[in-house]
């Protein structure tokens, strides 16, 4: 059996002609809204297309919606619950009777399958992350189908990851995916709504999702949770890891098959030339707190000049998040552009949006030695071409820059007086005057303020 590594890939074997796929079905695909029954047809045929993937040598996981819709089913409710506790109570009663379907319908196809359950907080923690990796790993190396979904009944928010499209995207982000299908009741994305406008025409590529022009307003059934927007927000994550993105039709399962032998059929988003690796990669499934929108300048210096993110080019903070929380970096129309983790709560990052460096240490006091960085560009993770990918270590878990770290690590270890004699040593690469320096000084010594290594607050 093979062994689990640091890279999944090379864990499993995967060659160029075998993939790993990550399959998600959703609600409004699960679910007979006529009759809110569980539509057996459509799981048994897509089993059966797994069956034939797994058959041809790739590792598929599948990534299914439904428990909430398979509780109200069971409990004879006509409509689906808006509280969250009743809705936890629906996941906790569907669930079991959901996988009950696969289990019997894979055991008939002579597969086995496997429940994994995850949360925000799962992916949140890196530890978690590393352990939900090498289980998944694992499970596709015994030539078991994951079957994955959110664990709904502890989840301490909405039911929402935003949605199974943003977690199958995570899923594939987790597992070094080649595919991701994300299956619902249209058969590609469209210019306009195809319900309402008999002009529409879809668009089966898309090179570039920023310049992507697209109806995105359609949301999900009553059943389901999700809708063309969030089929986006999905896209952006996956194709940032590396993977590409393909919306198809559940109506026919089969199509996945065609797809992947060439076959012109959905919409298919294609992956970055440079992905995200390493710690920039798992930054994509940090749950999102808040977002921060900035300037075309700041844009330009993130984007094409691989900068930290400053104070001066901040135009507008939305939602509340505290220091090392996940944020969106948007730009000045609200498309989210890159995710990366603040140094700065909200309200801080407020008072000092728009502000030069020699401005916020009269802003925030004396109390405060502090260049300003907002956030590090280590700890940044583009969505849109123009990033440098480095390809940083997995077992990096804590610091933007592991040398970096260890060479601190040795400075702060000398006598005071030796560590002044000591000479600084050159740059990590010249960007910022040292603020990278300064930003690792800080995270080495714990503290969230990117400082100038003379005094720490708080």
């Amino acid at each position: 059996m093979k062994r689990v590594s640091s890279c999944v890939k090379a864990a499993l074997d995967a060659s160029s002609d075998k993939h790993i796929i990550v399959i998600k079905i959703g609600t409004s695909s699960l679910i007979n809204e006529q009759y809110g029954t569980l539509n057996l047809s459509i799981l048994s045929r897509i089993c059966e297309v797994v069956r034939d993937l797994h058959a041809q040598g790739h590792h598929v996981i599948l990534v299914s919606s439904g428990a909430v819709g398979v509780g109200c089913q069971r409990l004879g409710l006509s409509e689906r619950p808006t509280k969250l506790c009743q809705k936890q109570v629906m996941a906790a009663i569907g669930q079991v009777h959901l996988m009950r379907n696969y289990e019997d319908t894979f055991n008939a196809l002579g597969l086995t399958c496997a429940q994994v359950l995850l949360t925000l907080d799962n992916l949140a923690d890196r530890s978690q992350y590393i352990n939900a990796r090498n289980t998944l790993t694992e499970l596709l190396a015994y030539g078991t189908i994951p079957v994955v979904n959110e664990n709904d009944t502890v989840a301490v928010q909405e039911l929402r990851f935003g949605d199974n499209d943003t977690l199958s995207a995570q899923v594939a982000t987790l597992v070094e995916a080649d595919y991701l299908f994300l299956m619902t009741d249209v058969d590609a994305l469209y210019t306009a709504n195809p319900k309402i406008d008999p002009t529409a025409t879809p668009i089966h590529v898309v090179e570039d999702i920023s310049s992507l022009t697209a109806d995105t307003s359609t949301t999900g059934t009553q059943w389901g949770t999700g809708g063309m927007a969030t089929k986006l927000t999905a896209a952006r994550i996956a194709t940032a890891a590396g993977c590409c993105l393909v919306i198809c039709t559940s109506a026919k399962p089969e199509g996945i098959v065609e797809i992947l032998a060439g076959a012109r059929q959905g919409t298919r988003f294609i992956p970055l030339q440079q992905s995200l690796k390493g710690r920039k990669r798992w930054l994509l499934t940090v749950p999102v707190r808040g977002s921060i929108w900035m300037d075309a300048g700041a844009m330009h210096a993130i984007r094409d000049r691989h900068k930290s993110l400053f104070p001066g080019g901040v135009i507008k903070v939305a939602g509340e998040f505290s220091a090392q929380d996940a944020v969106s970096l948007c730009d000045d129309s609200g498309q989210e552009i890159a995710r990366g983790l603040s140094n700065f709560d909200s309200k801080e990052v407020s008072l000092m949006m728009g502000k030069q460096t020699h401005e916020l240490a009269v802003l925030l006091g004396s109390g405060y030695h502090t260049d300003g960085e907002l956030i590090h560009r280590g700890n940044l993770a583009l969505l849109l071409p123009g990033e440098e990918h480095h390809d940083s270590s997995e077992e990096d878990d804590h610091s933007p820059k592991k040398g970096l770290r260890e060479k601190l690590a040795q400075r702060f270890a000398k006598p005071p007086a030796e560590a002044a004699a000591a000479p600084a040593g050159p740059a990590d690469d010249g960007d910022n005057d040292g603020a990278e320096s300064v930003a690792a000084a800080a995270l080495l010594i714990g503290s969230h303020w990117c400082v100038k290594c003379t005094a720490l607050s708080r």
